[in-house]
């Protein structure tokens, strides 16, 4: 293990072997989610506690759910990259800042004890579950109420702002991550944006530069569960490519109430787990 992450990491905790029956859940619970992200976000309200059922402790669980959901995000960018030309400035300021926040947030997973964390996930469970249900209220009215591009001069106070607003999202991505797609959102029509195609290109990009960087702490610091975690990523990119089919022939409000009432089930069971 490198020095640098050696003083950080606890004793690593203890994962059962990974048994058919648990491959199965896992891998039909990541094939469910990488759907649901293609269609309205919201997957790891069910693969992040399918591996804590499964024994994986809750900061390894974490840990492998974000390298697991993060092959998804890449694939995604690909299709909206060319939409990006002429957002040099955003692209270089905002991914930079991604990338800060995002190695700091998983350091601070990482010198957070698995006790401290199982007390804290309740509540980070509930701030997702609220951010995924009202999110698009808070880019309704903030696309209402403000008008500012990061992409023309202004005044360096909102830019500096915008710029705050995404370093602590991205240390929340890397900490935990729920809702992180649905905050960018609303801070995209904070700066000005309106074309949810741009939008979704610079969400994607930056929730894949935030994910990425902590994939990589994560993956230095070995508290990633290798096993568990391969067969949730083939079971997300089946379950990506799968879902941008279905997205065509079911109504992404019902995949919004499936998600709403997953994530509002798991944050009762882990208040009173």
């Amino acid at each position: 293990m490198p020095p640098a992450f050696a003083d950080v990491v606890a004793a690593p905790s203890v994962t059962p072997p990974l048994d058919w029956s648990s491959a199965l859940a896992l891998g039909l619970c990541a094939i469910i989610a990488g759907a649901i992200n293609s269609v309205a976000g919201g997957g790891s309200f069910l693969t992040f506690p399918a591996l804590m059922f499964c024994g994986v402790a809750p900061i390894r669980a974490n840990a492998t759910n974000t390298l697991a959901l993060w092959f998804g995000s890449l694939a995604s960018f690909g299709a909206y990259r060319n939409l990006l030309r002429g957002q040099r400035r955003a692209l270089v300021t905002l991914t930079v800042t991604s990338l800060i926040g995002g190695f700091v947030g998983a350091l601070l997973l990482l010198r957070t004890p698995d006790a401290t964390f199982k007390q804290l996930l309740p509540w980070l469970m509930l701030v997702a579950t609220l951010i995924f249900i009202f999110g698009k209220n808070l880019t309704a009215l903030l696309r209402r109420l403000v008008h500012l591009d990061i992409n023309r001069p202004q005044h360096a106070g909102p830019f500096i702002a915008g710029v705050v607003l995404q370093l602590i999202i991205a240390v929340y991505g890397g900490f935990f991550g729920g809702g992180i797609g649905i905050l960018m959102l609303a801070l995209l029509t904070l700066l000005g944006y309106r074309e949810i195609h741009t939008m979704n290109g610079l969400k994607t990009l930056l929730a894949s530069t935030i994910n990425g960087v902590a994939v990589v702490t994560f993956i230095l610091a070995r508290i990633i569960d290798w096993p568990q975690a391969i067969v949730m990523i083939v079971g997300s990119i089946l379950g990506g490519y799968w879902g941008a089919i279905i997205a065509q022939r079911v109504s992404g409000d019902v995949i919004r109430y499936v998600v709403m009432a997953v994530g509002i089930g798991m944050t009762i069971y882990f208040f009173i787990y």
